[in-house]
């Protein structure tokens, strides 16, 4: 009897261990890391109140975890590492203001579409010339920040004199105000939000500039991370059906 008895114990030790690990494991599956900028207002940004990432796409990807029983974990990137460090392992998803392109998808993949946007032409507020497009700075100096998709666009066309690369969309305004390049692009949304804060002087953009292309804002997961990105685009689509991304989206100015 005292055999079965402590045979019994160790049993229900043993199962009572199991369970806890496993719930333990359950809970750190629960948790994502997400990698994000600090330069991409209204997208993402450093909040210098409260010194947290802050915008519409953490917006977004907190309302999304929350719809997805997930929870989150900002961490601050620059864009030309979020790709990288998404395939390091360093974190789990990207939210960003990052488009989504058959170049990007060759290595990692992305959810459904948060958001759609084209490029905007940033040039000198003193600048009176006309830019329907980019053909029109053809042997000018551009700017463009490094990692981007814009990039890719600009060294395609081959028009220019010279492409010069920044790791913030701020060093560039400042640079176009300077005299020091032509004009720069970036995504609209951002160059708009930060001329209407006033976080760029001596910049505007480019009246009856047209986008030579628009794109998908997702969420980007590593390649073949099924689950996740399905777990992702399930609650997208509820975000959309009960019009919670659209508030968000018009919170930010969008």
């Amino acid at each position: 009897m005292k055999g079965s008895l402590t045979l019994i114990r160790r049993l229900a030790l043993g199962l009572s261990t199991t369970l806890a690990l496993t719930l333990a494991h359950a809970e750190e599956a629960l948790s994502i890391k997400v990698g994000a900028t600090a330069t991409g207002a209204p997208f993402t940004f450093l909040d210098l109140k409260t010194g947290s990432i802050q915008g519409m796409m953490i917006d977004s990807i907190e309302a999304a975890a929350k719809a997805a029983g997930l929870t989150v974990e900002i961490q601050q990137n620059s864009f030309a590492a979020l790709i990288p460090s998404l395939t390091a392992e360093k974190i789990d998803v990207i939210s960003a203001g990052m488009l989504r392109t058959e170049e990007r998808a060759k290595v990692v993949d992305f959810s459904d579409p948060v958001y759609a946007y084209g490029e905007g032409l940033l040039v000198a507020a003193d600048d009176q010339s006309h830019y329907p497009d980019l053909a029109a700075l053809k042997g000018q100096v551009i700017g463009v920040q490094a990692g981007t998709t814009f990039y890719d666009m600009l060294v395609k066309l081959g028009i220019f004199s010279e492409i010069r690369t920044y790791d913030s969309v701020a060093d560039m305004a400042r640079d176009i105000a300077l005299g020091r390049v032509k004009a720069g692009i970036g995504d609209q949304p951002i160059l708009a939000y930060q001329i209407r804060q006033k976080a760029f002087r001596g910049v505007k953009l480019a009246e009856g500039y047209k986008p030579s292309r628009s794109g998908d804002v997702c969420f980007v997961v590593r390649k073949g991370d099924t689950a996740l990105r399905d777990r992702l685009n399930k609650a997208i689509a509820t975000l959309k059906a009960d019009g919670t991304l659209k508030t968000i989206q018009q919170r930010w100015g969008i």
